[in-house]
């Protein structure tokens, strides 16, 4: 059922969404005359590595900086860019890649290989399922650019600050998918690129049903400022990330 889930979504997504697609990639295409569409090299379910088709919002070749982390301010992001970002345009495309199977609408959000490399032994639990567009982690962390905005060190805040959470909100979305929280996910993420405030309650109740650590559900419904944590699985804190 997940599979038909994931055909029909996708599939009437792009459907949908097409003429909104053409027309922005018209403007990325304009602002530089150089490819509207990104491919992402991300490792999917069981440590594969697949092509992830994104929305360029960067300068061409931006992945050649080294950093894997983006924040709001990243000077990399075009004009256009920002608006792309903003309004979630490029997952959209992603759409494809869950047509072909690569991904999934709702599971745990996919990686560089360069971090998959570093997960503990619980986090690589994250690639027994396909990646997703969107899970409580994208709901939660949809303002991760903010996050990481005037942080010296991009990579590490977000091993530091991001990851703990989003690593065991991934974990829970596995341990409880069902067909009826996929389809409570795909709508509450929609609903949040509009009112956050009022996703975030309904993400900290479903998590408290679920029984989850009550830290987890604190920092789920961003009540409390992020600090470092350990990642799931060990207990040290990722101090050392490279520029």
């Amino acid at each position: 059922m997940k599979r038909l889930l994931d055909l029909f979504g996708a599939f009437f997504g792009l459907l949908v969404g097409s003429p909104i697609l053409v027309t922005v990639m018209i403007i990325v295409w304009f602002q530089d005359f150089k490819t509207p569409l990104y491919i992402a090299p991300r490792v999917g379910r069981f440590g594969q590595g697949f092509r992830m088709i994104k929305l360029r919002s960067m300068i061409v070749d931006a992945d050649k900086s080294g950093v894997n982390s983006t924040s709001a301010k990243d000077t990399r992001i075009t004009p256009i860019g920002h608006f792309i970002r903003k309004f979630k345009l490029d997952e959209l495309t992603q759409l494809w890649n869950v047509l072909i199977g690569d991904m999934s609408l709702v599971g745990p959000r996919p990686n560089v290989r360069s971090e998959t490399e570093g997960y503990t032994s619980v986090e690589k639990n994250l690639l027994s399922v396909r990646p997703g567009i969107t899970d409580f982690s994208s709901i939660v962390f949809s303002d991760e650019g903010s996050i990481l905005e005037n942080m010296e060190n991009p990579d590490l805040a977000y091993n530091q600050l991001i990851r703990p959470w989003k690593s065991r909100l991934g974990l829970i979305y596995i341990e409880n998918q069902t067909l009826l929280l996929d389809l409570q996910l795909i709508f509450y993420t929609i609903v949040g690129i509009v009112s956050k405030k009022k996703v975030l309650i309904w993400v900290a109740i479903k998590l408290q049903n679920l029984n989850v650590d009550e830290n987890v559900v604190a920092m789920s419904a961003r009540n409390l400022e992020l600090y470092p944590f350990p990642p799931p699985g060990t207990d040290k804190i990722v101090v050392e990330k490279k520029l």
